[in-house]
């Protein structure tokens, strides 16, 4: 049985292109043989491999849910593993310019949500977005990381704008469900991580 645990440790360490010393989480998840630290590994792994998503968008999608949830670990990893999958360094770069902007708004218009006020929601927002005009990673790939981290940050507005900008960009349903099923999967390995 613990050869098996140790490979499915293995396993999702290199599904992640993991670095670091395996977090004592998954050490211990590894030494009980949890039937968790399986699914996980699966989880992670399909979804790192979902046909409607590049190697390449699926691990700068990784790396945005490692920036917005701050994982040093995992962000060091998804950007090996991004470069290995022929992402620029403009692109991480604008993965992390991504993921400030969408913190910005998510904040700002989950406010406005909140409140339900017009003067709030008739204000100007006054927050400068010229990024989202012509975005180093393509415009329909920044909305689908936008709509990802507005989703992990529960902005339901942001959502809602960057699901309809994808709708009007000729996005399929299948490749924004995708999205975001990588930045839950991914979410879920921050915690141990």
């Amino acid at each position: 049985m613990e050869t098996i645990t140790n490979d499915t440790l293995k396993g999702l360490m290199n599904a992640i292109n993991y670095q670091s010393e395996a977090p004592q989480a998954l050490l211990d998840m590894a030494e009980l043989d949890t039937r968790y630290l399986k699914d996980l590994k699966i989880n992670v792994s399909n979804a790192l491999a979902y046909e409607n998503l590049s190697e390449k968008e699926s691990s700068l999608l990784g790396l945005s849910v490692a920036i917005n949830e701050k994982s040093k670990s995992l962000i060091e990893s998804f950007v090996l593993k991004a470069k290995e999958k022929g992402a620029t360094d403009a692109e991480i770069s604008e993965t992390y310019a991504c993921v400030s902007l969408l913190n910005v708004n998510n904040v700002f218009y989950r406010f406005r949500h909140f409140t339900k006020k017009e003067f709030y929601t008739s204000t100007p927002a006054g927050i400068k977005m010229t990024i989202m005009g012509n975005p180093v990673l393509g415009k329909e790939f920044f909305e689908l990381m936008s709509l990802a981290v507005s989703a992990l940050n529960g902005c339901e507005m942001c959502v809602n704008a960057h699901e309809e900008s994808l709708m009007k960009l000729g996005t399929n349903q299948q490749r924004v469900y995708d999205a975001v099923r990588l930045a839950a999967n991914i979410k879920g390995l921050v915690i141990l991580a």
